[in-house]
């Protein structure tokens, strides 16, 4: 079957996907957008989280016929031309990127968290955290950065933008 939908602001397209292929599959594989990560196939650990018209979904549960028309939103679709975005940067910025292999799904949730515009208390972003396992870290430099972000969300819509 013919797959097309709107990934990360362009139409795109996957020709002979079959019926048990994942979205996550032809995000990474047939499209060649590798920031989604493939870890544990269940969606238990975050790591293939992108949004799916709007709302995070783990893209190894989708199918991906399913996606079909759809509006995808990878971690390399968050950032403007090549630039990170604000909480992107914020991951960076406060040393919350490890081996990086959560990181793209800790991204997405705390994007999806901070995207709301309220400043989120810490027992807010473990709840928003929730759904994503890192294997590398205790956890704080992650909710560093999603303190970070947020902060930075509210001073830059606070100036206009």
């Amino acid at each position: 079957m013919r797959m097309s939908c709107h990934v990360n602001g362009e139409e795109r397209a996957a020709d002979d996907v079959r019926a048990q292929e994942s979205l996550l599959f032809v995000l990474r594989e047939r499209l060649g957008l590798p920031g989604s990560k493939n870890a544990c196939e269940q969606g238990e650990c975050g790591s293939c989280t992108v949004y799916l018209d709007g709302v995070p979904a783990c893209a190894c549960l989708v199918p991906a016929g399913q996606a079909d028309g759809r509006n995808v939103v990878t971690v390399e679709g968050l950032g403007d031309d090549g630039d990170l975005d604000l909480v992107q940067r914020a991951f960076v910025d406060a040393g919350a990127v490890q081996c990086g292999f959560c990181t793209p799904g800790f991204v997405v949730a705390a994007h999806d968290l901070v995207r709301k515009g309220y400043a989120p208390t810490d027992e807010d972003i473990r709840e928003a955290l929730a759904g994503n396992l890192c294997r590398c870290t205790g956890y704080e430099k992650i909710l560093d950065a999603v303190r970070l972000a947020a902060a930075r969300w509210w001073s830059h819509e606070a100036a206009g933008g």
